[in-house]
């Protein structure tokens, strides 16, 4: 026994050596950039908090086998010196490794403002400049022997344990244990390997600890502190490996972008860093001198053919047809892809889907100006509500990040209102918003408030007091969803604030109903969109119309000045002759006579003639198709030019 538990001793020790090492490179981080800090409020405690729960991560990755193997046979009685010899060069190895990106994230961060990632693999390519300019850099000295200190400390004292531990374990006599002693001590061992592997998943909610959990206040510096840079480059190294994330070739940067600006109407000179930018002008004449508040809600999978307003024969939805016939609403209204997600950076970004890829994640929280982000600038107070946790999707570091001064999730909400792996119901997520905005509205601020709903998303969990008239459960959720969109407008109707404010209703996405009609259904992307509230003309736009126009339509509306790099355009002032959209293996583009579908990993086009009836039919004339190949190629390699940043993608075109 006492064996036993002088190599428990040995293994916590060389565990905390390594988080207070950790710790100490995340101290020099902060002394050397606490400059960046802009949010003078923000506790930087905090950040220190969340930076140990990091490295703790790393520390348990490296600790797993050592403390599995030392433990399971010190458990059947064999503490050979070899085995803590072979433990010691183990951690002295990796330990050595995962500090290098610690040691070098000071100077990485201080010249990108953001963590090291997976973008410093490009500079092995050119070993002689990138060593050159590690060596030549008279600023990088100190951190170089910064790490070479702490690292060489680090290995002399896990050496010294591991020599302290053999010399404990020779002078403790062997013997013989019991059943007990033997079973009790496997047990432990077990117990501990479980600790140590619930240390690597870093938490004990849905998903597995993301970097979304370090984000905590406005300060992307102190947000960004906490992550631990090994941690950040493992998991932008795994990103990069990802299908979804791999570049796509449709067509030739230049001719994608031209043909993109031209669609806009673009006539400036392009800077190749931000292709799209303009600046956008509307006629402030009439302005009110009280701007309006805005709130969108994003309803989960409500397809546009769930309502009866598109033919729907059961009575499903009576808020959202009423609706439709007293605001500005659209009928030929599409998502950007079929993830939630999707629907988010297109809404609210203008920012199209790009196939499988989640563009609101990755180790290095992406920057996007929208809705939220132009608002802020002009005084507004934003907030985001959704039901579940926040790290789903990244969500928290991305909408804090851009433009999102509040954030409410799963964690603001009493347990017992969690219903299932999503979170609250519809109903719970509206009244709790509601509450908050009624708080906000005193302060005299205007505000933007997002509501994302879910209850339409399996499993589908109806609460007791709701009374569906339909007997399937697929449609019971839709008639409960519509009932939480009547509840929280009668609400908010009774509310100071409401005359004042502009209302967007629209769904993230579609979901599949009935018949597949082709090679992608179109009950996937059709959603409806609804717009009323101050100021807002009353009328159906029977115009083809996608989810990046929500931004210029409403500033539209709102009489707004902005600058913009998105691929939307306003509605009431615009006409799109065609719509492109994403369902994660094909891409999409339409209008009201044609479909044409393109399957890249297969390279194989889907051309349909779309029916008066709305079915489609095949047409093998693909040459007839070229000006909607042309379309969706050009607006997504667009698309994807600006998701590599620009410049090098375009370089990197040219000598190819």
């Amino acid at each position: 026994m006492k064996r036993y538990i002088k190599i428990v001793e040995y293994l916590l020790s060389v565990h905390l050596l390594a988080l207070f090492v950790m710790f100490l490179f995340r101290l020099v981080e902060f002394i050397a950039l606490h400059g960046m800090i802009t949010d003078q409020d923000a506790n930087p405690f905090i950040a220190f908090l969340k930076g140990l729960w990091f490295d703790n991560v790393i520390a348990c990755y490296i600790s797993i086998l050592p403390l599995a193997v030392l433990l399971l046979s010190a458990s059947l009685g064999y503490t050979h010196r070899n085995l803590i010899k072979g433990a010691t060069v183990w951690y002295a190895v990796w330990l050595a490794i995962a500090l290098i990106p610690s040691a070098a994230n000071t100077p990485y961060f201080q010249y990108f403002f953001k963590n090291i990632n997976s973008s410093i693999f490009g500079w092995f390519g050119y070993v002689s400049t990138t060593s050159g300019m590690l060596l030549q850099e008279s600023s990088y000295w100190l951190y170089i022997g910064l790490y070479f200190l702490l690292t060489g400390g680090l290995i002399y004292t896990i050496n010294r344990c591991g020599k302290r531990c053999i010399g404990a374990l020779q002078r403790i006599s062997p013997r013989k244990e019991t059943a007990t002693v033997i079973i009790g001590q496997v047990l432990v061992t077990l117990a501990l390997t479980a600790l140590c592997l619930f240390g690597i998943r870093g938490r004990m909610g849905y998903n597995p600890i993301k970097i979304s959990q370090s984000y905590y206040c406005s300060d992307s510096f102190l947000n960004q502190l906490g992550i631990n840079p090994a941690f950040n480059l493992l998991t932008s190294a795994l990103d990069d490996m990802r299908k979804e994330n791999k570049e796509l070739h449709l067509m030739p940067y230049p001719e994608a972008i031209t043909n993109t600006r031209q669609w806009l109407g673009l006539t400036s000179p392009v800077d190749s860093t931000n292709i799209l930018k303009r600046t956008v002008i509307n006629d402030s004449t009439g302005t009110k001198a009280c701007p309006p508040n805005v709130v969108v809600i994003l309803m989960e999978s409500m397809s546009a053919n769930l309502l009866g307003t598109f033919g729907q024969r059961q009575s499903l939805t009576p808020t959202l047809d009423s609706l439709y016939h007293h605001s500005l609403a659209f009928t030929h209204f599409y998502s950007a892809g079929i993830h939630t997600n999707h629907g988010m950076t297109a809404t609210l970004y203008s920012f199209p889907a790009l196939m499988f890829r989640n563009l609101m994640k990755g180790t290095v929280t992406p920057h996007r100006k929208g809705i939220a982000t132009v608002l802020k600038e002009k005084g507004y107070e934003n907030m985001f509500f959704m039901t579940h946790e926040a790290q789903y999707d990244n969500m928290k570091a991305f909408f804090q990040t851009n433009g999102y001064d509040d954030i409410y999730s799963q964690e603001n909400y009493p347990k017992e209102e969690v219903v299932n792996s999503f979170g609250v119901s519809d109903h719970f997520v509206f009244n709790y918003a509601l509450n908050t905005i009624n708080q906000k509205a005193k302060t005299g601020k205007n505000f933007m408030a997002t509501i994302l709903t879910v209850s339409n998303h399996p499993p589908y969990i109806i609460p007791s007091f709701f009374k569906p008239k339909t007997q399937e459960k697929e449609t019971q959720i839709v008639e409960y969803a519509d009932y939480c969109i009547g509840d929280f407008l009668q609400k908010a109707s009774r509310q100071p604030w409401y005359a004042n404010t502009i209302f967007v209703i629209l769904a993230d996405h579609g979901k599949l109903l009935g018949k597949s009609e082709g090679e992608l259904p179109e009950s996937y992307n059709h959603i409806p969109l609804i717009i009323f509230g101050a100021g807002v003309p009353q009328q159906q736009y029977t115009g083809l119309g996608m989810q990046v126009d929500v931004m210029p339509t409403l500033f539209g509306i709102m009489k707004i000045n902005y600058e913009y790099e998105g691929f939307g355009i306003n509605l009431l002032k615009e006409e799109r002759p065609m719509v492109f959209y994403s369902a994660d293996n094909q891409i999409v583009a339409r209008d009201r006579h044609r479909c044409f579908i393109y399957n890249p990993a297969m390279a194989k086009s889907f051309c349909y003639d779309i029916l008066p009836d709305g079915n489609l039919q095949e047409n093998k004339s693909t040459a007839k198709f070229s000006d909607l190949q042309n379309y969706v190629f050009s607006n997504i390699q667009a698309a994807e030019y600006i998701e590599r940043k620009g410049k090098s993608a375009l370089l990197s075109v040219k000598k190819n």
